[in-house]
């Protein structure tokens, strides 16, 4: 496997959506709601094809697990986990921070990842084994080692019917014990400012694969740390991830509540 020409492709693919996204700023012509808070435009669906398109032109056998169209099932275990707009709130909003974020897996371990944020220009790339990028130069995680020294960063799940005491007792419990929380309305970019030294932890639950998939990775090989609030691996059906610099993990695991000692 040619890790260096999927991690082309999916860049050529992340340009090609962010291309999408910036023609149709300000120009939607429909907003729809797929659940509470929970917003897809005809942005996220153009660039989405678009990504689609790149990857079969490079890659026809492979799986697709896209957010807006869903799972396409390839002929092998390799797949693509695919987020066209991850801010679609913010985008729709004309808040200028969202991302494109492409993965790409075999079997439950994601080998290749990229973020890409359209506005800035920035593009934080990883391959397993090799270390993460921002347009083409190392990076690594912050150094701070107490949580009182960190800034945080957070958000909130789509639906808030549910569990809404207990995510309030985690942000009370972080903002009392660190510099400062931020929440931003994007999880691929969050991940990627941990890795990139900006954030020293980012939590948040009721995620999707493609929230987190890509920047996960570029956690990793920047150096830090991923796990769920209950400091067990990642999963790739998992719905909560705790990412840090690694310094503060244990500590940060503490303040979920969920540690398993």
């Amino acid at each position: 496997m040619d890790l260096d020409h999927i991690l082309r492709v999916a860049v050529r693919a992340a340009y090609e959506s962010a291309d999408v996204l910036r023609s149709r700023w300000k120009q939607l012509s429909s907003i729809d709601s797929k659940g509470p808070n929970d917003l897809v435009t005809d942005a996220d669906i153009a660039a989405e094809k678009a990504i689609i398109r790149t990857i079969r032109s490079a890659y026809p056998q492979h799986g697709i697990i896209a957010e807006e169209s869903g799972p396409q099932p390839g002929a092998s275990d390799e797949r693509w986990i695919v987020d066209p707009l991850d801010g679609t709130v913010n985008y729709a909003h004309q808040v200028p921070f969202y991302a494109v974020s492409i993965a790409f897996a075999r079997a439950d371990s994601v080998l290749a990842g990229v973020v890409l944020n359209p506005v800035s220009g920035e593009l934080f790339t990883a391959q397993a084994g090799k270390g993460a990028l921002l347009n083409g130069e190392p990076i690594g995680v912050s150094p701070e080692i107490r949580i009182a020294d960190s800034l945080l960063a957070t958000g909130f799940p789509y639906d808030r019917s549910h569990g809404f005491d207990a995510m309030a007792d985690r942000l009370l419990r972080c903002l009392k014990a660190s510099r400062g929380i931020r929440r931003f309305g994007s999880a691929a970019l969050d991940l990627c400012f941990v890795a990139c030294g900006r954030f020293a932890g980012y939590w948040e639950d009721r995620l999707q694969p493609w929230d987190m998939a890509a920047g996960a990775l570029i956690v990793r090989e920047a150096g830090g740390r991923t796990t769920d609030f209950s400091n067990r691996p990642l999963k790739p059906d998992g719905r909560e991830i705790l990412a840090t610099n690694g310094r503060i993990h244990t500590d940060l695991l503490d303040l979920m509540g969920g540690r398993t000692r």
